[in-house]
């Protein structure tokens, strides 16, 4: 049984672990504050995004991340607007609504918002009756695998500082964003448009963690606080920061992303060339075929993914995920039983 159903099914890349062994002895610090790797992981970050007036914190997990985040800027009657199908509003257990603050879902096609969906967020909440909408939260790339260009966030960007509203970046999958062969944005360009957003460790090839780069100044005030607070706060943080600190060496970060976006393409050509469709036009790492339920059953005997929803009554879409990791010859036999289970005549 080879697993395609994500792309944290693998531990650590050889180089964080083998870091993270050699320090292992070594006394250090608690909590992220005075050991000697946490300083220098921000200093690459800081000089990766080229900002040196950010805030970066390391925090165990995208959920945590995301509602301390959300938390923190957030008055207790304001409102977050994300995509229907965005992570805080799909797949955290109403950890967003835990914090006292509503998740506003907008209906996308390709799940991403747009200056248009913000605005009619904010039209719909017209009073103190209502949840007041102050931040936009999109993931790049987004969780059925699109991305957004720089024109994109820009004008996201534009819309939110003409109304007021924070803009909030979920970085989980920000490696195979910006490995892929249509991106045209840089960690540099990110830091620059929004206001708050995270590089994600746990699906790139960390063992754990995420790192946040708050940018607005009204964000950064007590936030350890906030992490403490919400049980984020790792007594032993340096771990984080060692593993940041080998994403962001000699281009690790990038080089596993760009081999889980090789992966997708070999799997999303050889798919394509057998006459499937994909429910998206994802890029990156996750693929969403449109295959008959019972080719899916035969699958499932060999492989792990997920089943994303049914397209009618004889057709579900799943979801393929590769990762860092992932075997080229995995890949390959994938393609060859479904060559295999797939009748001549399609």
């Amino acid at each position: 049984m080879y697993s395609f159903n994500n792309d944290y099914s693998e531990g650590a890349h050889p180089k964080i672990l083998e870091a993270m062994l050699n320090s292992n002895l070594v006394q250090h610090d608690g909590y992220s504050m005075d050991d000697e790797h946490t300083p220098h992981a921000k200093e690459l970050i800081k000089k990766e995004i080229q900002r040196e007036d950010v805030d970066i914190h390391c925090i165990v997990g995208g959920t945590q991340t995301n509602l301390i985040t959300i938390a923190t800027a957030l008055r207790p009657y304001q409102a977050v607007i994300s995509a229907v199908t965005g992570h805080i509003n799909v797949h955290e257990t109403g950890a967003i609504e835990a914090t006292g603050h509503k998740v506003i879902a907008m209906q996308t096609e390709d799940g991403k918002l747009n200056p248009a969906l913000i605005l009619q967020a904010i039209a719909l909440h017209t009073d103190e009756h209502m949840v007041q909408p102050k931040m936009v939260y999109i993931s790049n790339s987004t969780e059925i695998g699109t991305q957004y260009t720089k024109a994109e966030l820009e004008a996201i960007h534009h819309i939110c500082r003409q109304k007021g509203l924070y803009l909030f970046m979920d970085g989980a999958r920000m490696g195979a964003a910006l490995t892929s062969p249509v991106n045209d944005l840089t960690l540099a360009d990110i830091a620059r448009l929004v206001d708050v957003f995270y590089i994600g460790g746990t699906k790139n090839g960390a063992l754990f963690g995420e790192a946040l780069v708050i940018c607005h100044p009204d964000l950064k005030p007590d936030f350890r606080y906030m992490i403490k607070q919400r049980g984020a706060m790792l007594a032993k943080g340096w771990l984080l920061s060692i593993q940041f600190e080998e994403l962001f060496q000699n281009h690790l970060f990038y080089d596993m992303a760009a081999h889980s976006n090789q992966m997708a393409a070999i799997l999303r050509k050889g798919i394509s060339e057998l006459g499937y469709q994909f429910a998206s036009a994802s890029m990156t790492n996750q693929l969403f075929p449109v295959f008959p339920d019972q080719l899916i059953e035969k699958l499932s005997r060999d492989y792990l993914f997920s089943i994303q929803e049914k397209s009618d009554d004889s057709h579900s879409v799943i979801r393929l995920v590769t990762s860092w990791a992932t075997k080229e010859e995995a890949v390959r036999s994938f393609l060859n039983d479904l060559k295999a289970l797939t009748p001549e005549s399609r």
